[in-house]
């Protein structure tokens, strides 16, 4: 399994994102009542500084909602910058605090069947969504599960160790999309692989699959995934309410995988839809997901 890199970038060119990461790391130590309080006062300003992503989530509000009015859609908006700036602490605390505050405000729904699973030697997909909650209920669902992940590097050498570092400490492993060699083999040893398909990754494995009722361009990965592990797909539920959170695991896909595709693709696009629903201001809108569209059809994004 991948392993943290021993000694961390320490060239005098990395000073500044060196400080930051000592800011997050002594912002993540807080307490977490005043945690709280300062994401919510952060995410009253995030709309502010970040104009340009305030309105790729309105535009993804408009294309994913249209049967809410405009004030109802420009409330979500509100809320999903709220939960967000409460979201950029959790994952502070996660990577690099501590959780004991959040172990007993946690439910955790249908992990039975997955330790079932495993018993039995079969490793487990856990398909999810980018949402605001996605590292802190990662790190409360690790203390039960034996969890690797799946995730895309850091640009900076500072900030990749620190968070891989922070990761490592509840997680089994960490892989890189580069590292799928090693992630097969994960799941084929019976492991447990957390994964989140929902962003337009580029790849040239990708098919335009329904989100929203949009076409979506999708990468087939779950579908690759799972045949070449026999894994079993589970679609991993998770989000904030109040202050307490809720992780469920859904019954695994079945049957999954199928020798199509993009049929596959379509149902694992349906789940993680049905995930936002659930919780849309949690989801993170701030992302172009309907950037690449089919040939000969119109621009979403001005």
């Amino acid at each position: 399994m991948p392993a943290a890199p021993d000694r961390p970038p320490l060239h005098p060119r990395h000073l500044p994102v060196w400080l930051g990461v000592g800011a997050g790391w002594l912002l993540a130590h807080l307490p977490w009542p005043l945690q709280r309080r300062l994401g919510v006062v952060l995410g009253l300003l995030l709309p502010w500084l970040l104009p340009g992503r305030r309105r790729v989530a309105a535009r993804n509000l408009e294309l994913c909602f249209p049967e809410l009015g405009e004030a109802a859609r420009a409330g979500l908006l509100a809320q999903h910058f709220r939960e967000l700036g409460i979201g950029l602490f959790e994952f502070l605390r996660a990577w690099w605090g501590g959780v004991g505050p959040m172990r007993g405000r946690t439910r955790i729904e249908g992990l039975g069947p997955v330790l079932e699973l495993l018993a039995r030697g079969r490793g487990v997909l856990l398909v999810s969504g980018h949402f605001t909650t996605l590292e802190i209920c990662g790190r409360l669902l690790c203390d039960r599960l034996p969890v690797a992940g799946m995730y895309r590097p850091h640009a900076t050498a500072p900030m990749e160790w620190a968070v891989r570092k922070g990761r490592l400490r509840y997680a089994t492993a960490m892989f890189t999309r580069d590292e799928l060699r090693a992630a097969v083999r994960h799941l084929r040893q019976g492991g447990v692989l957390w994964y989140a398909p929902d962003q337009d990754m580029r790849g040239k494995d990708s098919v335009f699959a329904p989100f929203f009722g949009l076409p979506a361009a999708s990468i087939t990965a779950t579908h690759q995934l799972a045949r070449l592990t026999g894994a079993a797909v589970v679609p991993f539920f998770h989000r904030r309410e109040g202050d307490r959170y809720l992780i469920r695991l859904a019954p695994p896909l079945e049957p999954f995988p199928t020798d199509d595709a993009q049929a596959d693709t379509a149902r694992v696009n349906a789940a993680i839809e049905a995930m936002v629903r659930e919780a849309p201001a949690q989801y993170l809108w701030l992302h172009k997901r309907f950037k690449r569209r089919p040939p000969g059809a119109q621009a979403l994004y001005r």
